[in-house]
């Protein structure tokens, strides 16, 4: 019987510890395929309608070329990525028309070349982050 009991014990110990090692895969597809709309920016002082009055931010992630394309809410740009894991980092943003459109334009740009992670949370939306903090929030929308 005290046999058995520790060969239970054993397998129970080993499930747990293979489970608690076992990391989950995530899969950076979900980035592909779509464009992103932010719909949050943290840190401005003006408010997010403020910055964005007529269109927002967009980007959209082209996995063959490893590049971003989007609108920054007033000129289209595009840049380079990397991505290892969650962890993301991107180029200088290239050619862009040059439309001024008021601050929001800059305080996209500034704040994507501090983002060094991404999630995605429970209702799909794609968190870009500093670390552990989210600076800005997109989601799905149509291209």
């Amino acid at each position: 019987m005290m046999k058995i009991t520790s060969i239970i014990l054993l397998i129970i110990f080993t499930f747990i510890i293979v489970s608690c090692a076992t990391k989950k895969e995530s899969s950076n597809d979900e980035l592909y395929g779509t464009t992103w709309e932010m719909e949050y920016i943290s840190g401005p002082r003006i408010a997010f309608e403020g910055l964005y009055p007529d269109r927002k931010p967009t980007i959209t992630f082209d996995k063959e070329s490893q590049k971003v394309l989007g609108n920054n809410s007033c000129n289209s740009y595009s840049a380079s990525f990397t991505l290892n894991g969650d962890s993301i980092s991107f180029g200088e943003a290239g050619p862009t028309t040059r439309m001024y459109c008021g601050e929001g334009e800059n305080v996209f740009l500034n704040m994507v070349q501090k983002i060094n992670k991404f999630s995605f949370d429970q209702d799909g939306k794609l968190n870009m982050m500093m670390e552990e903090v989210p600076m800005m929030r997109f989601k799905k929308v149509n291209p």
